[in-house]
């Protein structure tokens, strides 16, 4: 397969053997098969609109025939009876193996979702053997409890026990970090996993099942299907042999994944939706540094972040001046092929998803100021899905610029005079994901923590993470939370033990 990059980029060999190795299939019980009808689709570089490579397409025999693998390894293979530590000892060693591969899951990172080959290598890629080295060490620690009771002669003790069959269903936007996210708590805690990558987004999935063989996982353990939402995805949610979903997407496609799972075998689900997330910059913060702060906030992937800062609130006084900063540092931002050094952002993940965000601009255009960007680019990116990063002003809160979810590089910026109207309308929106905040006032930003409707907020800082920090939404933006000892109680349930004496 030939693909158009820059001219001084060369693919590695493997990454170019991976792209070249015939239609991709479906990893189930440590086998690669065809779909069963044998269907595939296409999975495309969005920063040239070719075509990467031929996926296979998976149905609800597929899924069946996941299913009924990942219950014989729960139930009776060698995963039911391996420890805790001979599990953790399995995820350090595919953290090892990620580590060794790290350029070419870049590569392939980049090829697929868009991304700069330098923040797929240097942001992402340490942080998803990172995720697994952590739950590595939870593997060993899934502890109960004793329980003093009111009743004489009763021992009571609880046990932490796995689910069972997990399935695990995952956006475009970080694919093999969400990947991680979900398989690395999943696995330590027990389970056997089935895994749905964006369609958009395949290949780093494909190549981590790969890994996760040479690691030595028992077959059934890890199954990875293929497909989009329908049938791939709702076959997996109405499926009475999955114990629990863990679904991180819209919040619309989240609502249709409870009502599965409402239908089918009331299985629990966890969900990871969608954001429109206030960010603030108060008179008093470190203007320079806010604004630089609050530009990645909203421009970073493109915009395709849940999290991101998409409503930037800024204290009057500082309001002409903040916003000139942000002006110019959105001009300032090099757009292209991920592939091309240099490049800040790439494109967004599809043709759909470029008209959507265009319709929004547009419609802010009737209804807002717009002062840079909103333009698709052409030129040597014509056959791409490059935006320009767009920065609106606006003044009616309730306009779908600043109350829905764009998932582009689309920033809505107005002013705020009291700290009564500042928080009314941070909360506005039926999202509440996560939030920033710019202030050298500490008290300040501490009140601001408390009254912000958010499952995580920023102090000076946008966008961090770490393997060891709970992460998830309130209201329309889900429940559980992904990541630290929290992510456990996901995939875990709580046995009580009553004993006579």
């Amino acid at each position: 397969m030939t693909l158009t990059l820059p001219p001084e980029i060369n693919l590695q060999e493997s990454t170019q053997a991976f792209l070249n190795t015939g239609p991709k299939k479906l990893l189930i019980n440590n086998e690669w098969v065809d779909a069963a009808n044998g269907e595939t689709f296409a999975t495309v570089n969005p920063a040239t609109g070719e075509e990467l490579a031929q996926v296979a397409l998976a149905g609800l025999e597929d899924v069946d025939r996941a299913v009924r693998a990942a219950r014989e390894a729960f139930d009776s293979g060698p995963w039911a009876s391996m420890t805790g530590e001979a599990r953790g000892h399995l995820l350090w060693k595919l953290a090892d193996l990620i580590d060794e591969h790290a350029d070419e899951l870049a590569e392939l990172e980049t090829l697929d979702n868009g991304k700069p080959i330098r923040v797929a290598r240097r942001g992402d890629l340490p942080y998803v053997s990172k995720h697994f080295r952590y739950y590595a060490g939870w593997a060993s620690k899934l502890e109960g409890s004793t329980i003093p009771v009111s009743l004489p002669n009763q021992f009571v003790y609880t046990l932490r026990e796995p689910l069972g069959v997990v399935g695990l269903i995952i956006p475009w936007n970080f694919p093999l970090l969400m990947a991680a996210w979900k398989l690395a708590p999943a696995l330590a805690c027990g389970n056997t996993t089935i895994l749905k990558p964006a369609e958009e987004t395949p290949l780093t999935a494909l190549r981590l099942g790969e890994l996760i063989i040479e690691a030595g996982f028992p077959p059934g353990v890890v199954n990875i299907l293929t497909g989009p939402g329908e049938p791939t995805g709702t076959s997996m949610t109405a499926h009475m042999g999955i114990d629990k979903i863990s679904f991180t997407g819209s919040t619309e496609v989240g609502r249709k994944v409870m009502e599965a799972a409402a239908r089918s075998n009331l299985k629990k689900v966890s969900l990871e939706l969608g954001g429109k997330s206030p960010n603030v910059i108060f008179a008093d913060a470190d203007l320079s540094r806010a604004v630089k702060g609050a530009t990645w906030a909203v421009f970073s992937t493109a915009g395709q972040e849940c999290v991101a800062g998409s409503r930037l609130f800024i204290e009057r006084p500082v309001f002409d001046q903040v916003l000139e900063g942000l002006a110019a540092e959105a001009q300032r931002i090099r757009v292209g092929n991920g592939f091309t050094p240099k490049v800040h952002i790439g494109p967004v993940i599809s043709s759909t998803q470029l008209e959507r965000i265009l319709g929004y601009i547009d419609s802010g255009r009737r209804k807002a100021q717009i002062v840079t960007g909103g333009e698709r680019l052409g030129g040597e990116l014509a056959n791409g899905y490059f935006l320009s990063p767009t920065v609106f002003t606006y003044e009616d809160e309730n306009i779908p610029l600043v109350q829905e979810e764009i998932f582009g590089p689309v920033v809505a910026a107005a002013p705020f005079d009291s700290w009564d109207e500042l928080v009314s309308r941070a909360n506005s929106t039926r999202y509440g994901l996560a939030a920033g905040l710019w202030t050298q006032d500490l008290s300040k930003a501490h009140r601001f923590a408390q009254a912000v409707k958010a499952g995580t907020v920023w102090i000076n800082g946008y966008g961090t993470f770490d393997p060891a920090a709970p992460f998830g939404g309130y209201k329309e933006s889900g429940f559980g939370r992904e990541m630290g000892k929290e992510a456990l109680d996901l995939y875990t349930q709580v046995k009580t033990v009553w004993v006579g004496l």
